[in-house]
């Protein structure tokens, strides 16, 4: 089983992507992926950017996840 989590790029310099995954923010490649600007959201696994996915679909994601707690 893998875990990939979403986060909102802030800053995007070369291949390398500054995510905001909910105030926490931490860099990830974004090579794999075409068409990623600032503000856009992606799944995270291992440090690659792997998905783009709506802000819809990422915020249901922190709720399943918060969940637990």
């Amino acid at each position: 089983m893998c875990l990939s989590l979403p986060g909102q790029i802030v800053k995007i310099e070369n291949e390398i992507a500054t995510i905001d995954y909910g105030g926490i923010k931490k860099t990830a490649n974004i090579s794999f992926l075409e068409d990623i600007t600032v503000d856009d959201w992606v799944l995270v696994h291992v440090g690659f950017a792997i998905e783009k996915v709506d802000e819809q679909r990422a915020r249901g994601m922190y709720s399943l996840l918060s969940e637990g707690e």
